[in-house]
């Protein structure tokens, strides 16, 4: 194992080993990503005895490095060479039925490797001079590894009932890495389910948005759902599954539905607002759905609900409620929008107004639209695709002809308040407005010269004149 340990730390936490009589190992994500092949942000450190203390020697030898401590935790960390160094002394935990906060006790690295929540984070390395490089693997987690499983070291339900967090990590793992969870491990998952509500929403969120960042997040959403989780802190998307049938006619899985838009739309891009886009697109669909005799069943309306609804789960969920949740809301409001144009003869005018209501968005409302085709229908799905490549042309031709994304008016309320010395009232915005609706319908071009003599125009329509010099 010494040929992985290319990091400059290991040698200087070696040295302190040998000078203070010391055991230092590091140990968890860090070696599992090592054996993985995979970049790691960080380093996990475990010494038998004080963590800050070592944390503190070794910055000293480092060229005294800013270290932040934790004392509470008994815990220490800086930066070096690009990667967080954390440094924990080894110690075993107990918990509280009614809390995932450990009574914790000094221990001995198999102390430290037991507490840990699967055995792919339970390896070890050691640093000391006599044993450096060697593997410490109690529970078989480099096995785990190659046959790609997540595993508890302990007893799984006692790992779970005392963390339940670990349920939400054994799934991202699963997940990230593209690995199966054991069945006993994921059983235990299933009766421990409940044990979720002790987390606060902020740590859940953290785990599901790494599991919205992973290659495939229907993999771990489908866990999540299986075990019993999904339900918990999101009931809106657990409310999208199934088919409903009256007279024969049934509408799609929209939980299904809405993780092959999701799986679709990861392909092409790894941006997680656009990616909760996705999984919220059609998330008003169960409350707006409607059988109608003849025509089948319906879903008016849902992207307006849906855009409604979005505000409600950001705040739920403790997601942030700024212009990431503005950015979902207008994705959700519009996805609709350009699969209607791919459907009919693309004016200039419709166009027009989706570059005005989507600005900057616009080529992400596409990537969205686009993934929303999951048609069985190969023909169908080929020629919504081919007249999407239309659309893009055409919003690309208006957009360098009208310069319409993110709409300025060339004319604003202070011009038209001092041209017709008016004071404020309602009459200037219906003047702004009907310039607006000139320039996207194309009446007239989107210039100062052109609007300014509609604005005289329209205002001699509503019985106003310039101001008498």
């Amino acid at each position: 194992m010494k040929k992985y340990l290319q990091h400059p730390i290991f040698n200087v936490l070696s040295d302190i080993a040998e000078e203070k009589n010391a055991e230092i190992y590091v140990i968890g994500g860090y070696v599992r990503d090592l054996l993985l092949d995979r970049p790691s942000k960080d380093i996990d450190i475990v010494v038998r005895g004080n963590g800050i203390e070592l944390a503190q020697t070794a910055a000293q030898k480092l060229g005294k490095q800013t270290v932040s401590v934790f004392k509470n935790f008994g815990t220490a960390m800086f930066q070096y060479k690009g990667i967080e160094i954390e440094f924990v002394g080894a110690r075993k935990e107990s918990y509280r039925a009614d809390s995932r906060k450990p009574i914790v006790e000094e221990g001995t690295i198999e102390d430290d490797q037991k507490r840990r929540d699967f055995t792919i984070n339970a390896l070890a390395i050691s640093l000391n001079k006599a044993t450096y490089g060697q593997l410490i693997d109690p529970f078989g987690g480099l096995q785990h590894l190659e046959e790609r499983l997540i595993k508890t070291p302990l007893e799984p339900g006692i790992t779970f009932s005392d963390d339940p967090l670990r349920m939400m990590r054994a799934i991202r793992f699963a997940s990230q890495l593209n690995f199966k969870i054991e069945a006993e491990t994921f059983k235990a998952i299933q009766t421990h389910n409940q044990r979720l509500s002790i987390i606060s929403m902020e740590r859940i969120m953290d785990e599901f948005n790494k599991i919205m960042l992973s290659p495939e997040p229907s993999k771990g959403i489908g866990l999540l759902d299986e075990a019993g989780l999904l339900e918990q802190f999101f009931p809106e998307l657990t409310a999208l599954k199934g088919v409903e049938v009256v007279n024969g006619v049934g509408h799609k899985d929209n939980f299904c539905h809405t993780l092959t838009v999701l799986d679709t739309l990861s392909l092409y891009s790894n941006d997680l607002w656009l990616r909760w886009a996705a999984l919220l697109h059609d998330i008003a669909k169960p409350v707006t759905k409607k059988f109608i005799q003849g025509q089948g069943w319906t879903f008016y309306g849902h992207n307006h609900v849906g855009e409604r609804m979005v505000a409600k789960i950001f705040n739920r969920l403790k997601l942030p409620q700024n212009e990431k949740m503005k950015y979902v809301q207008k994705l959700v409001k519009l996805h609709m929008r350009p699969i209607v144009l791919s459907e009919e003869i693309v004016t200039d005018s419709a166009v027009r107004r989706l570059l005005f209501d989507a600005g900057n968005d616009i080529d992400d409302l596409m990537t969205l639209a686009e993934a929303d085709i999951t048609s069985k229908n190969e023909e169908r799905v080929k020629r919504f695709l081919n007249n999407f490549k239309i659309v893009r042309q055409k919003l690309k031709e208006v957009e360098e002809k009208d310069s319409i994304r993110n709409f300025q008016p060339p004319i604003n309320g202070e011009e038209i308040i001092a041209t017709f010395n008016l004071p404020p009232c309602r009459l200037i915005g219906d003047i702004k407005n009907a310039i607006k609706e000139a320039i996207l319908d194309g009446i007239i071009g989107n210039n100062p010269e052109e609007a300014r003599r509609y604005m005289f125009k329209i205002a001699a329509e509503l019985g106003v004149f310039p101001q008498q010099s």
